[in-house]
């Protein structure tokens, strides 16, 4: 029979010396209490802020939403026509379309999630979701498309295309884990945003240029979604600007699904202004830092004189 000391029982029972009988042996049932209330509290330590959904979360579900049905019209109206043997240029143009017209659709809801956030509340998971929806529509959607237009398209490599897809992706993840990561700014982003990026390498893929262009202009896009190049955040007329631009575009999109006359001119008209704009508003911003730091200097100068 084994033989247990009182007081050695009492020295390893966790938190039995709080309380004891008169005969000296631990009173469990108490301790029993403690233990319970002690993993309540930490229970409670480990409990989320919060676990529900906020307007602003089923915006950013949108967004996921979005991006996973560009995929799957990309997919289910150009790729498996095109393995199958069975495609039709209408239809490919149509789906093809439909999954940029989805992307769009993804960066209005990117757009507005972060003002209602703002504006109302937004959960503890707001942030997660975010990198996980954008991660979605604007990494994987774009990617996918360019490796299924290197597929489909006639003078296209698939290799270096899949290469090119994969570029895309992993700037898209290495620019998110940046942001969350990195503090920016006030007012601006460093880097192409996600989805300016994302609609940018669209556009690249769209404009039919011959194969060596498309693809070079594709990287391009994705090393200036890692680069420290500074984009001002979508705020104020900046950000009904782009509104308007978005709207713009899906008209664009939808004259040349439905083969209106000059429709393709448009579309290819709208791509190279995006792919212009996504060369240009840098410099803008890079040209105002510049003059304000002269300015700042100049009255720097003139503190020191006076």
């Amino acid at each position: 029979m084994t033989v247990i000391d009182p007081d050695a029982q009492a020295a390893w029972a966790p938190g039995a010396e709080r309380s004891a009988d008169r005969d000296g042996y631990p009173n469990y049932a108490e301790y029993a209490e403690y233990a319970d209330d002690d993993y309540a509290d930490d229970a409670d330590d480990e409990m989320p802020l919060s676990t529900r959904l906020s307007i602003a979360d089923t915006l950013t579900l949108g967004n996921a939403t979005c991006g996973f049905m560009a995929v799957y019209f990309t997919t289910t109206g150009v790729l498996i026509p095109h393995l199958t043997g069975s495609e039709d240029g209408g239809m490919a143009r149509h789906s093809a379309a439909t999954a940029v017209v989805l992307m769009l659709m993804a960066a209005v809801f990117d757009l507005f999630d972060g003002l209602v956030a703002r504006k109302l509340r937004s959960s503890a998971m707001g942030a997660e979701l975010d990198n996980l929806s954008d991660l979605i529509s604007f990494g994987l959607a774009p990617a996918y498309f360019v490796a299924v237009w290197g597929m489909v398209a006639d003078d296209a490599h698939q290799r270096i295309s899949m290469v090119a897809a994969i570029v895309v992706l992993l700037a898209v993840v290495l620019r998110l884990a940046r942001f969350s990561c990195v503090p920016m700014r006030n007012g601006m982003f460093q880097g192409m945003p996600g989805p300016f990026g994302a609609l940018t390498v669209v556009s690249v893929v769209l404009l039919e240029l011959p194969f060596v262009p498309t693809a070079l202009g594709i990287l391009g896009v994705a090393w200036l979604m890692v680069s420290r190049v500074e984009y001002p955040k979508p705020r104020g007329r900046l950000a009904v600007a782009m509104l308007c631009w978005i709207v713009l575009s899906m008209g664009l999109l939808a004259s040349w699904a439905f083969d209106a006359p000059g429709g393709e001119l448009l579309l290819q008209t709208g791509c190279a202004l995006q792919v212009v704009l996504g060369a240009v508003i840098p410099l803008f911003a890079t040209a105002r830092r510049v003059n304000a730091f002269r300015d700042n200097r100049r009255e720097a100068r003139a503190a020191a004189q006076g």
